[in-house]
Protein backbone atom coordinates (compact mmCIF):
# COMPACT_ATOMS: atom_id res chain seq x y z
CA UNK A 1 0.00 0.00 0.00
CA UNK A 2 1.33 3.65 -0.66
CA UNK A 3 2.08 5.33 1.96
CA UNK A 4 0.35 9.04 1.23
CA UNK A 5 -3.00 9.93 1.75
CA UNK A 6 -4.94 7.35 -0.74
CA UNK A 7 -8.12 9.39 -0.27
CA UNK A 8 -8.89 11.75 -2.94
CA UNK A 9 -10.77 15.16 -2.33
CA UNK A 10 -14.11 15.38 -4.90
CA UNK A 11 -14.59 18.52 -6.09
CA UNK A 12 -17.98 18.37 -6.46
CA UNK A 13 -18.18 18.62 -2.84
CA UNK A 14 -18.37 22.62 -2.85
CA UNK A 15 -21.08 24.41 -0.47
CA UNK A 16 -21.88 28.01 -0.05
CA UNK A 17 -19.27 31.27 -1.19
CA UNK A 18 -16.90 32.70 0.82
CA UNK A 19 -17.75 35.63 0.66
CA UNK A 20 -17.10 37.77 4.16
CA UNK A 21 -14.92 35.16 5.33
CA UNK A 22 -10.74 35.62 6.48
CA UNK A 23 -8.22 32.74 5.95
CA UNK A 24 -4.68 32.56 7.68
CA UNK A 25 -1.93 29.89 6.94
CA UNK A 26 -0.10 28.55 9.72
CA UNK A 27 3.03 27.43 9.85
CA UNK A 28 6.20 26.41 11.89
CA UNK A 29 9.74 24.51 11.19
CA UNK A 30 11.99 25.32 14.08
CA UNK A 31 11.68 24.55 17.48
CA UNK A 32 8.58 23.25 19.13
CA UNK A 33 6.67 23.97 15.84
CA UNK A 34 2.95 23.09 17.76
CA UNK A 35 3.98 25.10 20.67
CA UNK A 36 5.18 27.89 18.21
CA UNK A 37 1.59 27.57 16.33
CA UNK A 38 -0.50 27.46 19.38
CA UNK A 39 1.54 30.46 20.95
CA UNK A 40 0.56 32.39 17.82
CA UNK A 41 -3.12 31.06 17.58
CA UNK A 42 -3.57 32.62 21.52
CA UNK A 43 -1.48 35.77 20.24
CA UNK A 44 -4.40 36.67 17.26
CA UNK A 45 -7.29 35.68 20.24
CA UNK A 46 -5.88 38.09 22.38
CA UNK A 47 -5.97 41.04 20.11
CA UNK A 48 -9.58 42.93 20.38
CA UNK A 49 -9.85 43.07 16.82
CA UNK A 50 -9.07 39.10 15.65
CA UNK A 51 -10.29 36.10 16.89
CA UNK A 52 -10.38 33.01 15.66
CA UNK A 53 -13.27 30.94 14.10
CA UNK A 54 -12.16 27.47 13.52
CA UNK A 55 -8.88 25.71 12.67
CA UNK A 56 -7.56 22.83 10.60
CA UNK A 57 -6.07 19.96 11.05
CA UNK A 58 -1.80 20.41 11.77
CA UNK A 59 0.15 18.65 9.24
CA UNK A 60 3.98 17.64 8.55
CA UNK A 61 4.77 18.05 5.34
CA UNK A 62 8.39 18.51 3.50
CA UNK A 63 10.19 21.91 3.02
CA UNK A 64 9.41 23.18 -0.54
CA UNK A 65 11.55 25.30 -2.51
CA UNK A 66 14.42 25.85 0.13
CA UNK A 67 14.46 22.09 0.92
CA UNK A 68 17.69 21.88 2.77
CA UNK A 69 15.84 22.39 6.11
CA UNK A 70 13.43 20.68 8.45
CA UNK A 71 9.98 19.55 8.21
CA UNK A 72 7.08 21.78 8.61
CA UNK A 73 3.84 21.51 10.60
CA UNK A 74 1.12 23.75 8.49
CA UNK A 75 -2.55 24.18 9.23
CA UNK A 76 -4.87 27.16 8.31
CA UNK A 77 -6.96 29.34 10.41
CA UNK A 78 -10.68 31.37 9.62
CA UNK A 79 -11.05 34.30 11.70
CA UNK A 80 -13.02 37.46 12.02
CA UNK A 81 -11.86 41.01 12.08
CA UNK A 82 -12.41 44.30 11.85
CA UNK A 83 -9.33 44.95 10.31
CA UNK A 84 -8.16 45.96 6.92
CA UNK A 85 -6.25 43.86 4.83
CA UNK A 86 -2.65 45.88 5.55
CA UNK A 87 -3.97 46.58 9.03
CA UNK A 88 -3.77 42.74 9.61
CA UNK A 89 -0.84 41.98 7.97
CA UNK A 90 1.04 44.72 10.24
CA UNK A 91 -0.53 42.84 13.44
CA UNK A 92 0.43 39.11 12.05
CA UNK A 93 3.99 40.33 11.34
CA UNK A 94 3.81 42.05 14.82
CA UNK A 95 2.80 38.32 16.36
CA UNK A 96 5.95 37.19 14.67
CA UNK A 97 8.14 39.14 15.96
CA UNK A 98 7.20 39.09 19.26
CA UNK A 99 7.42 35.29 19.24
CA UNK A 100 10.90 36.00 17.82
CA UNK A 101 10.88 35.42 13.99
CA UNK A 102 14.00 36.37 12.03
CA UNK A 103 13.63 35.87 8.40
CA UNK A 104 17.06 34.99 7.20
CA UNK A 105 16.12 33.16 4.43
CA UNK A 106 12.90 33.91 1.65
CA UNK A 107 10.76 30.97 2.46
CA UNK A 108 13.55 28.75 4.55
CA UNK A 109 13.41 27.81 8.03
CA UNK A 110 11.31 29.90 10.68
CA UNK A 111 9.91 29.39 13.93
CA UNK A 112 6.22 30.85 12.79
CA UNK A 113 5.02 31.90 9.53
CA UNK A 114 1.11 33.76 9.40
CA UNK A 115 0.34 34.50 5.37
CA UNK A 116 -3.37 36.05 4.68
CA UNK A 117 -4.65 33.25 2.32
CA UNK A 118 -7.80 35.08 1.29
CA UNK A 119 -9.40 38.44 2.49
CA UNK A 120 -13.21 38.13 1.81
CA UNK A 121 -14.49 39.29 -1.27
CA UNK A 122 -11.13 41.75 -1.88
CA UNK A 123 -8.24 40.94 -4.18
CA UNK A 124 -5.35 43.42 -4.03
CA UNK A 125 -1.73 43.12 -5.47
CA UNK A 126 1.08 45.37 -3.54
CA UNK A 127 4.98 45.28 -2.84
CA UNK A 128 4.10 43.42 0.83
CA UNK A 129 0.68 41.63 0.36
CA UNK A 130 -1.34 40.03 -2.46
CA UNK A 131 -4.47 38.62 -1.98
CA UNK A 132 -5.54 35.80 -2.50
CA UNK A 133 -2.43 34.99 -1.66
CA UNK A 134 0.05 34.10 -4.76
CA UNK A 135 1.22 30.54 -4.16
CA UNK A 136 -1.87 29.31 -2.53
CA UNK A 137 -2.71 27.80 -5.78
CA UNK A 138 0.31 25.59 -6.12
CA UNK A 139 0.75 24.58 -2.57
CA UNK A 140 -0.54 21.24 -1.18
CA UNK A 141 0.41 22.29 1.95
CA UNK A 142 -1.76 25.50 1.92
CA UNK A 143 -5.08 23.74 0.10
CA UNK A 144 -5.09 20.64 1.68
CA UNK A 145 -5.52 22.17 5.05
CA UNK A 146 -7.90 25.12 3.86
CA UNK A 147 -10.16 21.95 2.69
CA UNK A 148 -10.62 20.93 6.24
CA UNK A 149 -11.84 24.54 7.05
CA UNK A 150 -14.14 25.48 3.97
CA UNK A 151 -15.39 23.80 1.17
CA UNK A 152 -16.95 26.90 -0.52
CA UNK A 153 -16.95 28.15 -4.25
CA UNK A 154 -14.44 31.19 -4.09
CA UNK A 155 -17.05 33.57 -5.69
CA UNK A 156 -16.27 36.87 -5.44
CA UNK A 157 -13.06 36.88 -5.66
CA UNK A 158 -11.28 37.76 -8.88
CA UNK A 159 -8.73 35.20 -10.25
CA UNK A 160 -9.71 32.80 -8.15
CA UNK A 161 -12.92 30.57 -9.47
CA UNK A 162 -13.03 27.45 -8.48
CA UNK A 163 -13.16 25.76 -4.87
CA UNK A 164 -10.53 24.79 -2.51
CA UNK A 165 -11.09 21.37 -3.24
CA UNK A 166 -11.40 21.57 -7.15
CA UNK A 167 -7.81 23.64 -6.55
CA UNK A 168 -6.70 20.50 -4.88
CA UNK A 169 -8.05 18.14 -7.28
CA UNK A 170 -6.47 19.87 -9.95
CA UNK A 171 -2.97 20.07 -7.97
CA UNK A 172 -2.70 16.28 -7.06
CA UNK A 173 -3.73 15.30 -10.81
CA UNK A 174 -0.40 17.08 -11.37
CA UNK A 175 1.78 15.89 -9.09
CA UNK A 176 2.21 12.87 -6.72
CA UNK A 177 0.05 14.10 -3.93
CA UNK A 178 2.49 14.59 -0.27
CA UNK A 179 2.73 12.04 2.32
CA UNK A 180 0.38 14.75 4.57
CA UNK A 181 -1.12 13.19 7.95
CA UNK A 182 -3.33 15.03 10.08
CA UNK A 183 -1.49 15.11 13.76
CA UNK A 184 -3.69 15.26 16.92
CA UNK A 185 -0.59 15.33 19.67
CA UNK A 186 -1.05 12.78 22.92
CA UNK A 187 1.21 15.30 25.03
CA UNK A 188 5.13 14.21 24.29
CA UNK A 189 6.77 15.81 21.45
CA UNK A 190 6.23 13.97 18.36
CA UNK A 191 3.90 11.26 19.72
CA UNK A 192 1.28 11.86 17.60
CA UNK A 193 -1.85 10.70 16.28
CA UNK A 194 -1.41 10.29 12.13
CA UNK A 195 -4.93 10.61 11.27
CA UNK A 196 -4.72 9.67 7.33
CA UNK A 197 -1.75 7.17 7.63
CA UNK A 198 -3.13 4.25 7.26
CA UNK A 199 -0.20 2.46 8.96
CA UNK A 200 -0.39 3.85 11.87
CA UNK A 201 -0.35 1.74 14.60
CA UNK A 202 -3.64 1.46 16.75
CA UNK A 203 -2.87 3.15 20.42
CA UNK A 204 -3.97 1.34 23.33
CA UNK A 205 -5.47 3.14 26.53
CA UNK A 206 -5.78 1.57 29.02
CA UNK A 207 -8.20 2.31 32.12
CA UNK A 208 -7.53 2.72 35.46
CA UNK A 209 -10.80 3.68 37.81
CA UNK A 210 -9.53 5.08 41.08
CA UNK A 211 -13.63 4.23 42.32
CA UNK A 212 -14.85 2.24 45.01
CA UNK A 213 -18.45 1.78 42.28
CA UNK A 214 -17.01 1.53 38.91
CA UNK A 215 -19.47 -0.80 36.83
CA UNK A 216 -16.20 -3.06 36.26
CA UNK A 217 -13.14 -2.64 38.47
CA UNK A 218 -14.82 -0.62 41.16
CA UNK A 219 -12.14 -0.20 44.26
CA UNK A 220 -9.86 -2.13 42.45
CA UNK A 221 -6.57 0.67 41.96
CA UNK A 222 -6.01 2.46 45.06
CA UNK A 223 -3.65 5.16 44.41
CA UNK A 224 -3.36 5.54 48.21
CA UNK A 225 -1.65 2.23 48.36
CA UNK A 226 0.97 3.41 46.04
CA UNK A 227 3.33 0.46 45.65
CA UNK A 228 0.40 -1.64 44.81
CA UNK A 229 -0.76 1.08 42.29
CA UNK A 230 2.61 1.59 40.48
CA UNK A 231 3.21 -2.39 40.43
CA UNK A 232 -0.11 -2.33 38.34
CA UNK A 233 -0.03 0.94 36.28
CA UNK A 234 3.61 -0.77 34.93
CA UNK A 235 1.93 -3.93 34.13
CA UNK A 236 -0.13 -1.95 31.65
CA UNK A 237 2.51 -0.29 30.51
CA UNK A 238 4.68 -3.35 29.48
CA UNK A 239 1.32 -5.13 28.49
CA UNK A 240 1.23 -2.35 25.85
CA UNK A 241 -0.60 0.90 27.11
CA UNK A 242 1.03 4.34 25.90
CA UNK A 243 -2.10 6.22 27.21
CA UNK A 244 -3.47 5.87 30.90
CA UNK A 245 -6.54 6.81 31.48
CA UNK A 246 -7.12 7.87 35.67
CA UNK A 247 -11.03 7.83 36.43
CA UNK A 248 -12.64 9.19 39.79
CA UNK A 249 -16.34 9.05 38.69
CA UNK A 250 -18.10 6.41 38.18
CA UNK A 251 -20.05 6.77 34.83
CA UNK A 252 -22.13 3.72 34.84
CA UNK A 253 -26.31 4.02 34.94
CA UNK A 254 -26.88 5.73 37.66
CA UNK A 255 -24.34 6.17 39.48
CA UNK A 256 -23.92 8.34 42.46
CA UNK A 257 -22.09 11.80 41.86
CA UNK A 258 -19.22 12.92 44.17
CA UNK A 259 -17.90 16.02 44.75
CA UNK A 260 -15.49 17.84 42.64
CA UNK A 261 -13.28 18.15 45.51
CA UNK A 262 -13.55 14.03 46.29
CA UNK A 263 -12.94 13.35 42.27
CA UNK A 264 -9.82 15.74 42.69
CA UNK A 265 -8.41 13.78 45.88
CA UNK A 266 -8.72 10.44 43.77
CA UNK A 267 -7.42 11.30 40.56
CA UNK A 268 -4.41 13.46 41.65
CA UNK A 269 -2.28 10.85 43.64
CA UNK A 270 -2.83 8.55 41.14
CA UNK A 271 -1.56 11.10 38.33
CA UNK A 272 1.20 11.83 40.23
CA UNK A 273 2.19 8.59 41.12
CA UNK A 274 2.56 7.66 37.12
CA UNK A 275 4.63 10.75 36.75
CA UNK A 276 6.85 9.54 39.35
CA UNK A 277 7.47 6.19 37.34
CA UNK A 278 10.72 5.91 35.02
CA UNK A 279 8.63 3.55 33.18
CA UNK A 280 5.86 6.36 32.53
CA UNK A 281 8.54 8.68 31.02
CA UNK A 282 6.66 8.79 27.15
CA UNK A 283 3.27 7.28 28.47
CA UNK A 284 0.67 10.01 27.52
CA UNK A 285 -2.17 10.54 31.47
CA UNK A 286 -5.33 10.86 30.58
CA UNK A 287 -7.77 12.41 33.03
CA UNK A 288 -11.47 10.64 32.79
CA UNK A 289 -13.82 13.59 33.70
CA UNK A 290 -16.94 16.00 32.55
CA UNK A 291 -15.80 18.95 35.35
CA UNK A 292 -13.88 21.56 34.57
CA UNK A 293 -12.67 21.56 37.85
CA UNK A 294 -10.86 18.44 38.19
CA UNK A 295 -9.68 18.67 34.52
CA UNK A 296 -7.75 22.09 35.14
CA UNK A 297 -6.64 20.21 38.66
CA UNK A 298 -5.32 17.50 36.81
CA UNK A 299 -3.81 18.55 33.97
CA UNK A 300 -1.57 20.76 36.25
CA UNK A 301 -1.37 17.89 38.00
CA UNK A 302 0.80 16.39 34.94
CA UNK A 303 -2.08 14.89 32.62
CA UNK A 304 -1.97 15.26 29.12
CA UNK A 305 -5.81 14.95 27.96
CA UNK A 306 -8.64 15.33 29.47
CA UNK A 307 -11.43 12.13 28.40
CA UNK A 308 -14.82 13.88 28.93
CA UNK A 309 -17.87 11.69 28.49
CA UNK A 310 -20.03 14.34 27.86
CA UNK A 311 -18.75 16.25 24.84
CA UNK A 312 -18.70 19.51 26.94
CA UNK A 313 -22.65 19.08 27.59
CA UNK A 314 -22.40 18.78 31.79
CA UNK A 315 -20.46 21.82 32.61
CA UNK A 316 -20.23 24.67 31.07
CA UNK A 317 -17.15 25.89 31.66
CA UNK A 318 -15.35 23.01 30.22
CA UNK A 319 -14.50 24.16 26.79
CA UNK A 320 -13.12 27.59 27.95
CA UNK A 321 -11.04 25.12 30.33
CA UNK A 322 -9.37 23.00 28.07
CA UNK A 323 -9.12 25.51 25.76
CA UNK A 324 -6.57 27.87 28.36
CA UNK A 325 -4.64 24.58 29.59
CA UNK A 326 -4.06 23.93 25.76
CA UNK A 327 -4.08 20.19 26.30
CA UNK A 328 -5.77 17.56 24.18
CA UNK A 329 -9.44 16.66 24.79
CA UNK A 330 -11.97 13.75 23.78
CA UNK A 331 -15.21 14.64 22.96
CA UNK A 332 -17.66 11.67 23.46
CA UNK A 333 -21.44 11.40 22.28
CA UNK A 334 -23.78 11.04 24.92
CA UNK A 335 -27.16 12.15 25.29
CA UNK A 336 -28.10 13.16 28.83
CA UNK A 337 -26.64 12.31 32.61
CA UNK A 338 -25.26 9.23 33.64
CA UNK A 339 -28.60 8.89 35.27
CA UNK A 340 -30.30 9.48 31.90
CA UNK A 341 -28.70 8.64 28.67
CA UNK A 342 -30.49 5.46 28.34
CA UNK A 343 -33.92 6.87 28.48
CA UNK A 344 -36.01 5.90 25.63
CA UNK A 345 -36.25 9.65 24.17
CA UNK A 346 -32.30 9.76 24.46
CA UNK A 347 -31.67 6.59 22.39
CA UNK A 348 -34.20 7.61 19.44
CA UNK A 349 -32.19 8.31 16.38
CA UNK A 350 -35.37 8.29 13.82
CA UNK A 351 -33.11 10.16 11.04
CA UNK A 352 -30.52 7.07 11.47
CA UNK A 353 -27.81 6.57 14.42
CA UNK A 354 -24.68 6.80 12.37
CA UNK A 355 -25.97 10.48 10.81
CA UNK A 356 -27.15 11.20 13.72
CA UNK A 357 -23.93 10.75 15.79
CA UNK A 358 -22.16 12.24 12.97
CA UNK A 359 -24.18 15.60 13.22
CA UNK A 360 -24.26 15.98 16.91
CA UNK A 361 -20.56 15.49 17.43
CA UNK A 362 -19.78 18.14 14.68
CA UNK A 363 -22.19 20.37 16.59
CA UNK A 364 -20.08 19.82 19.61
CA UNK A 365 -17.07 20.66 17.90
CA UNK A 366 -17.86 23.94 16.41
CA UNK A 367 -18.64 25.00 20.19
CA UNK A 368 -15.70 23.91 21.17
CA UNK A 369 -13.51 25.34 18.33
CA UNK A 370 -15.54 28.55 19.01
CA UNK A 371 -14.15 28.39 22.48
CA UNK A 372 -10.67 28.18 21.30
CA UNK A 373 -10.09 24.56 21.42
CA UNK A 374 -7.91 23.49 18.31
CA UNK A 375 -8.86 21.17 15.69
CA UNK A 376 -5.40 19.44 16.12
CA UNK A 377 -6.24 18.96 20.00
CA UNK A 378 -9.46 17.01 19.34
CA UNK A 379 -10.24 13.04 19.30
CA UNK A 380 -13.58 12.06 18.24
CA UNK A 381 -15.71 8.98 20.01
CA UNK A 382 -18.99 8.09 19.50
CA UNK A 383 -19.70 6.73 22.66
CA UNK A 384 -20.13 2.87 22.84
CA UNK A 385 -22.67 2.36 25.38
CA UNK A 386 -23.69 5.79 25.95
CA UNK A 387 -27.20 6.64 24.84
CA UNK A 388 -27.11 3.62 22.92
CA UNK A 389 -29.53 0.45 22.97
CA UNK A 390 -27.27 -3.08 22.77
CA UNK A 391 -28.28 -2.78 18.86
CA UNK A 392 -27.35 0.23 18.43
CA UNK A 393 -23.74 -0.11 19.85
CA UNK A 394 -23.60 -3.18 17.37
CA UNK A 395 -24.56 -0.74 14.37
CA UNK A 396 -22.01 1.43 15.45
CA UNK A 397 -19.20 -0.92 15.41
CA UNK A 398 -20.22 -2.47 12.03
CA UNK A 399 -20.34 1.11 10.50
CA UNK A 400 -17.50 2.61 12.00
CA UNK A 401 -15.93 3.13 9.19
CA UNK A 402 -18.87 5.43 7.80
CA UNK A 403 -17.72 7.58 10.84
CA UNK A 404 -14.18 7.92 10.61
CA UNK A 405 -13.51 8.18 7.13
CA UNK A 406 -16.59 10.71 5.65
CA UNK A 407 -16.13 13.84 4.73
CA UNK A 408 -13.48 16.22 7.29
CA UNK A 409 -14.13 12.76 9.57
CA UNK A 410 -10.83 11.23 8.30
CA UNK A 411 -9.24 14.09 9.28
CA UNK A 412 -10.12 13.52 13.16
CA UNK A 413 -8.20 10.57 15.76
CA UNK A 414 -11.16 8.69 16.87
CA UNK A 415 -11.49 6.74 19.93
CA UNK A 416 -13.55 3.55 20.79
CA UNK A 417 -14.37 2.45 23.90
CA UNK A 418 -15.82 -0.81 24.59
CA UNK A 419 -14.32 -2.99 26.87
CA UNK A 420 -16.07 -5.16 29.02
CA UNK A 421 -19.38 -3.31 28.70
CA UNK A 422 -23.31 -4.52 29.57
CA UNK A 423 -24.01 -5.15 25.60
CA UNK A 424 -21.20 -7.58 25.12
CA UNK A 425 -22.79 -9.23 28.39
CA UNK A 426 -26.22 -9.18 26.25
CA UNK A 427 -24.86 -10.33 23.62
CA UNK A 428 -22.54 -13.06 24.72
CA UNK A 429 -24.69 -14.29 27.61
CA UNK A 430 -21.64 -13.17 29.93
CA UNK A 431 -22.74 -11.64 33.49
CA UNK A 432 -19.49 -10.40 35.13
CA UNK A 433 -17.89 -7.72 33.37
CA UNK A 434 -14.37 -9.42 34.25
CA UNK A 435 -15.19 -12.20 32.51
CA UNK A 436 -16.06 -10.34 28.65
CA UNK A 437 -12.22 -10.10 27.38
CA UNK A 438 -13.31 -12.43 24.55
CA UNK A 439 -16.16 -10.21 23.46
CA UNK A 440 -14.31 -7.05 24.11
CA UNK A 441 -11.57 -8.63 21.57
CA UNK A 442 -14.22 -8.70 19.10
CA UNK A 443 -15.30 -5.22 19.51
CA UNK A 444 -11.66 -3.79 19.36
CA UNK A 445 -10.52 -5.88 16.08
CA UNK A 446 -14.04 -4.77 14.33
CA UNK A 447 -13.51 -0.65 15.34
CA UNK A 448 -9.75 -1.21 14.62
CA UNK A 449 -10.87 -2.76 11.19
CA UNK A 450 -13.51 0.92 10.75
CA UNK A 451 -11.32 3.20 11.56
CA UNK A 452 -10.07 3.70 15.42
CA UNK A 453 -6.92 5.31 16.69
CA UNK A 454 -7.11 3.94 19.80
CA UNK A 455 -8.99 1.97 21.96
CA UNK A 456 -9.45 2.13 25.44
CA UNK A 457 -9.53 -1.45 27.41
CA UNK A 458 -9.19 -2.65 30.92
CA UNK A 459 -7.11 -5.74 29.74
CA UNK A 460 -4.26 -4.42 28.48
CA UNK A 461 -2.14 -7.29 27.97
CA UNK A 462 -4.91 -9.56 26.51
CA UNK A 463 -6.07 -6.94 24.20
CA UNK A 464 -2.53 -5.64 23.09
CA UNK A 465 -2.20 -8.85 21.14
CA UNK A 466 -5.90 -8.29 19.87
CA UNK A 467 -4.26 -4.64 18.48
CA UNK A 468 -1.31 -6.79 17.15
CA UNK A 469 -3.26 -8.81 15.08
CA UNK A 470 -5.68 -6.91 13.94
CA UNK A 471 -3.21 -3.82 12.97
CA UNK A 472 -1.08 -6.21 10.90
CA UNK A 473 -3.98 -7.50 9.03
CA UNK A 474 -6.27 -4.14 8.42
CA UNK A 475 -2.97 -1.58 9.01
CA UNK A 476 -0.53 -3.20 6.54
Amino acid sequence: MSTHDASQPNPEDEDSTTFGRVYIALGSNVGDRLQNIENACRLIDADADMRILRTSPLYETAPMYVEDQGRFLNGACEITTTLDPMSLLDRLQGIEKTLGREKMIDKGPRNIDLDILMFRNEQMKTERLTIPHALMLEREFVLRPLCDIVTAKMRGVPGVRVSTLRALHNLVAKNPPQAMFALTNLGHEGDDIRSRDPRFPTRIMSIVNVTPDSFSDGGHYKPNNLETFRTLVKAQIAAGASIIDVGGQSSRPNAPDVTAEEEIARVLPAIEAIKALPEAAKVSISVDTYRAAVAEAAVKAGAHIVNDISGGTLDPDMFATVARLGCTYVLMHMRGTPATMMSEENCSYPQGLIETVKGELQERIEEAMLAGIRRWRIILDPGIGFSKTVEQNVELLRKFRTLTSGGSSKAYAWLAGSSRKSFIGKVTGVEDPKDRALGTAATVTAAIQGGAHIVRVHDAGEMSAVVKMADAIYRA
